[in-house]
């Protein structure tokens, strides 16, 4: 091997091997993931609780899908306006819209009561 000089840059060294962090832990008892496993009545009502919580997700979305854009068809039919311009400026400018803004509110609340549940079920040593 050749000698360094005082000048060179210091050699690198390379350590191979598994990162600290990377090291498989054992894995941490996760009661809600084998009291749904299990089928029990404590694991059933946690699978209900998502249900019910989506549910009602749900519910309040038709609801104000129903009270926002489910009158237009008796409003255009009361004023007497057929397909024209007031029609297509209303749907473009109103219904769809609310019903774009409905529908990302349900999405986003079902996706976290998702994402709560899976926090609930997933041992914490498989956590990134």
């Amino acid at each position: 091997m050749a000698e360094e000089s005082p000048l060179s840059p210091p050699r690198r060294e390379v350590v191979t091997g598994v990162p600290r962090g990377a090291r498989r832990r054992p894995p941490a008892y996760a009661p809600a993931r084998s009291e749904i496993t299990e089928q029990t009545t404590v694991g059933a009502t946690y699978v209900r609780a998502l249900m019910r919580g989506q549910l009602r997700a749900a519910l309040v979305a038709l609801t104000a899908l129903v009270v926002l854009v489910g009158p237009l068809p008796l409003v255009f039919a009361l004023t007497h306006t057929g397909s024209g311009p007031p029609v297509w400026l209303t749907l473009g400018l109103l219904a769809y819209p609310v019903m774009w803004l409905i529908a990302r509110w349900y999405v986003r609340t079902a996706e976290r009561a998702e994402a709560d549940f899976t926090g609930l079920v997933t041992d914490p040593a498989d956590r990134p």
